[in-house]
């Protein structure tokens, strides 16, 4: 008896807004495959009708794409193929889809990737800022607290551009949150990519927040912010003024607890200016030093 052929799970990115924009292999590949798998149906059978594409089209969305997975991976086993697709964009890049590919790769099922629009690499593509090397955040936390932590790790890596997603409802209330941190960065707020009203919003936060005003209906389509940290604006390693390894020992011995209790500890210091992976680091060379 002939072994059965295992199908294939394709990664296709669709449209970000302009349904031209969309792929001739993407719209061969969806229109071969046997199932597609949709963060959101509804929206997916609009650019599906327009491109003519009338396949079985099936939910995969965050809440329920740890149950999917199973049903998917049991039918490419049976031979059919399978294309992950989300509302817009490029799948698994703060979109739902990597429960499914990691499923499939421990099941040894081919994985193949079908490129095109990505929010975030446009964005950054049409920033004008320095690309040498970047950090995606997907969406920007919700919370104040969250946020400086996040702009406080940015500040102390080696990476001076960063990109994320924004709802409109809180897109304000992010540059307000820059303004108030009085940070010094460069953004570039990019509004409705590739779709007719296409804009983007740039200079320093305080800019921004002028020209938002300025337009009024701001808190309306997809945003994706671009910002580039200024060189002055970031922290720099002889700002240390106590070692690493002098702040474990001390809070070694004066609270008494063990090395990894130690960098709990230090990182809940407000004073301290140390990233979690510095004080590993430094805590393995007390290691290496005096042994356990």
């Amino acid at each position: 008896m002939e072994e059965q052929k295992t199908g294939t799970l394709y990664i296709v990115a669709t449209p970000i807004g302009n349904s031209r924009d969309m792929s001739p292999r993407g719209i061969q590949i969806l229109t071969d495959v046997d199932i597609i798998a949709a963060e959101d149906t509804r929206r997916s059978m609009v650019l599906l009708n327009k491109l003519d594409i009338h396949n079985k089209l099936v939910s995969n969305h965050k809440f329920n794409e740890y149950g999917k997975a199973k049903y998917f991976i049991n039918e490419m086993k049976s031979g059919k193929s399978v294309a992950v697709i989300t509302d817009a964009g490029t799948p698994c890049i703060s979109d739902p889809g990597n429960e499914l590919i990691r499923a499939a790769v421990e099941e040894g099922i081919r994985v193949v990737g079908v490129p095109g629009c990505c929010a975030a690499v446009n964005a950054l593509a049409i920033s004008g800022f320095d690309l040498s090397s970047f950090l995606f955040c997907g969406f920007f936390p919700r919370e104040n607290a969250e946020r400086r932590r996040l702009l406080e790790r940015i500040r102390r890596g080696d990476t001076r551009t960063f990109a994320f997603y924004e709802s409109p409802k809180r897109i304000m209330e992010l540059v307000d949150f820059f303004v108030e941190a009085e940070a010094d960065v460069r953004m570039c707020l990019c509004n409705d990519m590739t779709k007719l009203h296409e804009m983007s919003f740039r200079g320093t936060p305080a800019q921004v927040r002028e020209q938002l005003l300025q337009k009024g209906n701001y808190d309306k389509g997809e945003y994706a912010v671009v910002v580039e940290i200024a060189e002055e604006y970031v922290f720099n390693k002889v700002e240390h003024t106590v070692s690493a390894e002098a702040m474990l020992v001390d809070a070694m011995v004066s609270g008494g607890v063990s090395g990894k209790e130690a960098v709990a500890a230090v990182l809940a210091d407000p004073n301290n200016s140390y990233s979690k992976n510095e004080l590993k680091a430094a805590a393995l060379n007390l290691k290496r030093l005096f042994g356990e």
